[in-house]
């Protein structure tokens, strides 16, 4: 076929989230609508597509194919070249994927779409039941594939020969699983089964064994899940002793929205993330929080999420109440991924077991969101989320690649490469000893899945933090710099990178609040307000410090805390002469307070901390919530939101004082605090409205110290703490209504779990420039 002299022919290059969504397809059917001639094929940097038409058909159909990409795709780059249109252009058809250097994305798993939901309660489909049903538009990516090009060599299940008929939907350009490489049916995929061996359907005979009480392990799409059932109050406390969970949320499963309902105010924004390709658990303010006991002691939100996979659309088909869904593990371990391994680890944990045979590739965990501030914001970053590339500001296209380390806690890490962040999924709290190991095979498979060979390795400066010794050790292994990070300057930093900060953009006010980070002067920090960019920062104002008695003990004893609060800013015989007759002081006078105060004044065990989450533990523990033990992390500064929340509006803030030390350093002193709530507990103030006295002084201290400093920068906030709803409302409120621009978390976490991303930015920036 000769090319007519009005015809052109181009080669494209596309960049971003476009193998395993149907992309190939699309530009297919596109390019036979306008005309067009050509190619199109999978490569190591992602597609590229040889057109030849003529010039306004090519442009209609780059306009069309940007415009309406497929559902899960996205389009980060689009190169046009022009070519010389040959002779030799035949009908356009999809070419064989090309080896190559990967420069792509992998793209997240995605739940279960419309299309494939009709089709598993469709009685006439051939895929009735079948609880592995997927298409280009859903299904496992980041938990089966071990290799770029997203092909189905490359992936887990090339175990699975395709059947005639999938075959022939497999080939098919118009079909919705044309290269669908997860496609399979009854025939040729993966089969699922109870053990033990039970009389019929394997999914149906599951729910009955739930509906009766029992506990289930159940192999879902990045690992296993223990399931129960939620109304059941005695399932869910032998599921809580089993899996030594005491008092943390677990996350609920329920068929639909009109069941969610019932249990949880269900906002428009609340509503999208829950039906969204990512389907995570999405954190919703509870109705009754005593309709669902032992659920999330103390606090007044539940975690829920909708079915996901066909596997547990059809397990939760028809009934009536949520199911706890929670980590196939014992707390704080990795989540099991392996049949063999769910048996020997979790046979003490589960009745039993509902498995199936495809593998899976690396375990991912369940996102969890919540709505803050007017907009979903990512607090776990995994299923449906991660791998995705984060897109990064202009000034680093040119950046060397980096590997990012990340965290101790809520650990991820990071490679950066190309303009592109690539922040892992959770990995979780690397002070575990299989979750450090899971971490650093995580590393490994990252660098073999993206063809990523770092040329600077990124650390935490604390010299204590697993991911920071293990990033010194690859970096003398392979002969590269290792940039230390400090903590909260990559918490800003992370705040900047997603808010499209450019690199010589100017400074940022950063109010970074947080548990604890290594301080470049010695002492732990967490409440920083910080003036930088991407290469350097200068700490203008914190959180007057005050000692942690016992060090790390104080993180787990929240009683420490306001005794080291009342030392610091209160007389203790004065207190005990006032204030004797409350609670919380006859609480601490039965504890060491001589010994502790003479530890405090010698600097024994008792390191100075500006933490933000530790005065959230103090007041907590005061008001009589989590006081003598926190059990998980974060459960006394959950408890004083919830309490604070059930209170409402409750009068005046508490005051905090602004003082400025000798060497120019504004500190917020919450000291004034401390008389005011000690007389609030005596007069018989609820608990609730001295909670919400703290939020809004805490949040107006913060604003008058931004007024202090007096700067027109914009102001990031980041760090654990803003995961707190009404510290972040009131406080964007605030600064806002002063005239500020102010940026915020959305799609990275605000806590550790977006420290990597931080650190890969200020590696990079500082790289570049030297």
């Amino acid at each position: 076929m000769s090319g007519a002299p009005s015809e052109f022919a181009e080669l494209i290059r596309v960049r971003g989230l476009v193998q395993g969504v149907g992309f190939r397809p699309t530009v297919w059917r596109l390019a036979n609508h306008y005309g067009l001639r050509g190619w199109v094929g999978n490569d190591g940097g992602g597609v590229t597509i040889s057109v030849q038409g003529r010039s306004d058909a090519i442009d209609e159909f780059l306009a069309h194919l940007r415009r309406r990409p497929p559902i899960l795709a996205r389009i980060e780059a689009l190169e046009r070249v022009r070519v010389g249109a040959t002779t030799d252009q035949g009908p356009f058809r999809i070419a064989d994927s090309a080896a190559g250097a990967v420069r792509t994305g992998v793209v997240p798993d995605a739940a279960i779409c419309p299309a494939c939901r009709l089709e598993i309660f469709d009685p006439a489909a051939r895929r009735h039941r079948y609880p592995f049903a997927n298409c280009t538009h859903c299904g496992p990516r980041l938990s089966i594939v071990e290799a770029i090009p997203y092909d189905r060599a490359n992936t887990t299940m090339r175990e699975f020969r395709l059947c005639e008929t999938c075959a022939a939907e497999y080939a098919d350009p118009a079909d919705r699983r044309f290269h669908a490489q997860p496609i399979a049916c009854p025939s040729c995929g993966p089969r699922v089964w109870l053990e033990p061996p039970a009389a019929g359907d394997a999914i149906d005979e599951a729910r009955r064994l739930l509906l009766s009480g029992r506990v289930l392990a159940i192999k879902a799409l990045g690992g296993f899940h223990l399931a129960c059932d939620a109304t059941n109050a005695a399932a869910v406390a032998r599921l809580r002793t089993a899996k030594r969970r005491d008092a943390k949320p677990f996350a609920l499963m329920a068929p639909d929205l009109a069941v969610v309902s019932r249990y949880a105010k269900v906002t428009a924004e609340a509503e999208a993330a829950l039906h969204s390709p990512a389907s995570p658990v999405v954190v919703l303010d509870a109705l009754d929080a005593c309709s669902l006991p032992g659920i999330a002691p103390g606090l007044d939100t539940l975690g829920f999420m909708l079915p996901g996979t066909p596997l547990h659309e059809l397990l939760l088909h028809d009934l009536d109440r949520p199911l706890v869904m929670t980590s196939g593990n014992l707390s704080d371990e990795p989540q099991c991924i392996g049949n063999g391994e769910a048996r020997d680890r979790l046979c003490n944990l589960a009745d039993h077991f509902l498995l199936h045979d495809r593998a899976i590739a690396r375990r991912v965990d369940d996102s969890v969101v919540r709505e803050m501030s007017g907009a979903t914001r990512v607090v776990r970053r995994a299923r449906g989320y991660a791998p995705a590339p984060i897109v990064l500001p202009d000034g680093f296209r040119d950046a060397p690649a980096v590997l990012a380390m990340g965290a101790e806690l809520k650990s991820t890490f990071c490679l950066l490469r190309d303009g592109e962040a690539v922040a892992s999924h959770h990995m979780g709290d690397l002070e575990n000893a299989a979750t450090f190991a899971d971490y650093r095979r995580s590393i490994e498979q990252y660098a073999d899945l993206f063809a990523h060979r770092p040329q600077a390795i990124a650390i935490d400066r604390h010299p204590d933090y697993l991911s920071a010794k293990l990033g010194l050790e690859l970096a003398a292994r392979r002969e590269l710099p290792c940039v230390r990070v400090q903590h909260h300057h990559a918490h800003l930093a992370a705040c900047m990178a997603e808010n499209g900060v450019a690199l010589d953009a100017g400074p940022v006010l950063g109010i970074v609040l947080d548990g604890l980070g290594w301080g470049d002067d010695g002492t732990i920090w967490g409440g920083e307000f910080l003036l930088g960019d991407y290469r350097r920062f200068r700490r203008v104002a914190c959180l007057k410090p005050v000692a942690m008695p016992g060090g790390a003990k104080a993180v787990r004893e929240p009683w420490r805390n306001v005794l080291a609060q009342l030392l610091a800013g209160m007389d203790w015989p004065n207190v005990v002469a006032q204030y004797g007759g409350t609670d919380v002081v006859r609480y601490l006078r039965e504890k060491p307070v001589d010994t502790i105060a003479a530890a405090i004044a010698r600097g024994v065990n008792a390191p100075l901390a500006s933490s933000c989450g530790r005065l959230f533990d103090a007041i907590a523990a005061a008001i009589g919530l989590c006081r003598d033990r926190a059990l998980f992390e974060g459960q006394a500064a959950m408890m004083l939101e919830a309490a604070a929340r059930k209170a409402g509006v409750a009068g005046d803030p508490y005051g905090f004082a602004l003082l400025e030390t000798s060497d120019g350093l504004l500190h917020l002193d919450a000291a004034p605090v401390w008389p005011a709530l000690l007389g609030d507990i005596a007069a018989g103030v609820p608990a609730g409205v001295i909670a919400a006295r703290f939020h809004g002084g805490l949040a107006m201290g913060m604003a008058q110290t931004v007024d202090a400093v007096a700067l027109e920068a914009p102001i990031a906030l980041s760090g654990g703490v803003f995961q707190n709803r009404i510290l972040l409302e009131q406080l964007v409120e605030l600064l806002e209504a002063r005239g500020h621009r102010v940026l915020t978390h959305r799609n990275v976490p605000a806590n550790d779990g977006g420290l990597s991303l931080g650190q890969a930015v200020i590696a990079a920036a500082q790289t570049l420039e030297t």
